[in-house]
């Protein structure tokens, strides 16, 4: 698996909130793929997000669809550093009329 196939999984993880996926958004922080598996690093738009548990629970279940079996996949959420508007594509600014 590389790391333009565990981007593209991720790119099918939508926010419920702003209708962009969390690539779009910038929420996504590092990939690492290697003999352990793929571990993602993500974060969320405010520390408070009600999606919290939702949106790793859909990038954990795209990234393993796309990985295959016996793969194993961790997503975890890091707060540093914090995430601005300055992350999201200039498509994602667009889109929201930034």
């Amino acid at each position: 698996m590389t790391e333009q196939e565990v981007t593209t999984a991720l790119a099918d993880v939508l926010d419920p909130e702003l209708g962009l996926n969390i690539v779009e958004l910038g929420l996504v922080y590092g990939i690492d793929i290697g003999e352990h598996g793929v571990a993602v690093e993500m974060t969320m738009t405010s520390a408070g997000c009600p999606m919290h548990a939702h949106l790793v629970e859909q990038a954990e279940a795209a990234v393993r669809a796309a990985a295959g079996t016996g793969v194993p996949v961790k997503v975890t959420v890091d707060w540093e550093p914090k995430w601005t508007a300055e992350r999201m594509s200039e498509d994602a600014r667009r889109k929201l009329g930034w």
